[in-house]
């Protein structure tokens, strides 16, 4: 099946994302131009609870293209909703270097759904592929919204 391009309105911008019927292969902090009109789907269901702080199962993802990246998204999934890890803090569990990890996470295609926004700089926010608005707004909502 081919992927199509949908759009979400999220309380903090529009979220657009790619769903075959089968699998959500990338997500957008943003509406790509071929953006069509929202859709009932898995992918739907998982950012009405997120964004109404319930929990909920993620939908079905698009597989990882290597070990490293499955690896990586093993430890960001098993971080809890309100709570960060440093760069440092996971590169220590997944047994690779910050600065390796910081290229990784800048191109994870499935943003918030596999969530890159939890990892932090030692001293700072660090940074995040979608803007630094969004990490802002997406770890004050998950720290104040969350069931710790």
């Amino acid at each position: 099946m081919q992927d199509e391009v949908f759009f979400y309105e999220s309380p903090f911008g529009l979220i657009s994302y790619a769903w075959n019927g089968t699998c959500c292969s990338r997500l957008w902090l943003s509406e790509p131009p071929e953006a069509l009109a929202a859709a009932d789907d898995p992918v739907r269901h998982w950012l009405d609870a997120y964004f109404t702080g319930e929990e909920s199962p993620l939908p079905p993802l698009a597989v990882p293209r290597t070990p490293f990246q499955k690896k990586m998204r093993s430890g960001l999934l098993a971080i809890s909703c309100g709570k960060t890890l440093s760069y440092g803090e996971l590169a220590a569990q997944l047994g690779t270097a910050p600065r390796a990890l910081g290229q990784a996470l800048g191109a994870n295609p499935l943003p918030l759904l596999v969530p890159c926004h939890r990892i932090v700089a030692a001293h700072g926010l660090g940074g995040f592929a979608c803007g630094l608005t969004w990490k802002r707004r997406l770890l004050a909502f998950e720290a104040k919204n969350r069931k710790q």
